[in-house]
């Protein structure tokens, strides 16, 4: 991911912000599959 930084505020921590957001996106991601199987689970158990 490349990131235009020259307009960007000195203050940004932009190497942490990106590590920041794949960590965002995993999450996502492994919540996801985690409900998906939680409903199939269901599907099997309780039909």
């Amino acid at each position: 991911m490349n990131i235009d930084t020259s307009n960007g505020h000195p203050a940004m921590n932009y190497p942490e912000h990106i590590r920041t957001y794949k960590g965002f996106l995993r999450g996502a991601v492994v919540l996801t599959v985690l409900v998906g199987l939680l409903l199939i689970f269901m599907l099997i158990t309780l039909v």
